[in-house]
């Protein structure tokens, strides 16, 4: 179950007033362009959703048909994301090459998220980005969690200012680390309080404030 340990948690708003308010921009409908380019980059034979679809049938239903686009054009509109997208499943599967299996430590849970959901979250993901960065609110520097930007990318700027301070006889310290569950220990309030500053429009802000409800999870 997806908890997001960070909601009740009290924060300080007045940090978002060091942050200029942007001007508010209108959220285009989407394009059914944008929906086949992302199916064009999934894998095709990857594992189906709890929804048992795979992107090649999701391939096949927007040739000919937008409905789909029609579904999420409306949910932006009226700002509510439908329970039917929510729902995960959860599945336990052995792991590879084990003699025996009659431990469960020779098994792994794997999560299976909807298929529909998981295409319309990609889209919405890179109008984001594109809405983000076009208005100049991510430092030219940020690389992790933006698309083009990879850890190549990362590799090389780190590269760069280790011989940069190697020319400058000065040595180099790094510090490297991850942090688990990011996402689900955001506050969501304060979130969607950052997209409202950022300028998006009241329809997706009410929209995400909707989505960011915690999703349910079925176990099988």
């Amino acid at each position: 179950m997806s908890f997001n340990i960070a909601q009740d948690q009290c924060i300080d708003k007045d940090i978002l007033n060091k942050i200029p308010p942007f001007t508010t921009s209108l959220w285009n409908p989407f394009l059914k362009e944008e929906f086949t380019s992302i199916i064009a980059k999934c894998n095709i034979l990857s594992t189906p959703g709890s929804n048992k679809l795979m992107w090649r049938h999701l391939k096949y239903i927007l040739k000919d048909k937008s409905c789909l686009i029609n579904i999420i054009n409306v949910c932006i509109e009226i700002g509510y994301w439908p329970s039917y997208f929510k729902i995960l499943i959860t599945i336990i599967i052995p792991k590879p090459n084990k003699v025996l299996y009659d431990s469960s430590k020779a098994f792994r849970p794997i999560v299976l998220l909807n298929t529909l959901g998981k295409l319309i979250e990609k889209v919405i993901s890179d109008r984001l980005q594109f809405h983000t960065i076009s208005n100049n609110f991510i430092h030219q520097s940020q690389l992790g969690g933006l698309k083009f930007k990879s850890t190549s990318n990362a590799g090389i700027t780190l590269t760069h200012f280790i011989h940069i301070r190697w020319v400058r006889n000065l040595a180099t310290n790094t510090l490297a680390f991850d942090i688990s569950q990011f996402f689900s220990s955001l506050n969501h309030h304060l979130l969607t309080l950052i997209l409202e500053k950022v300028g998006f429009d009241p329809r997706v802000i009410k929209f995400f404030s909707n989505y960011l409800i915690s999703r349910k999870t079925q176990y099988f």
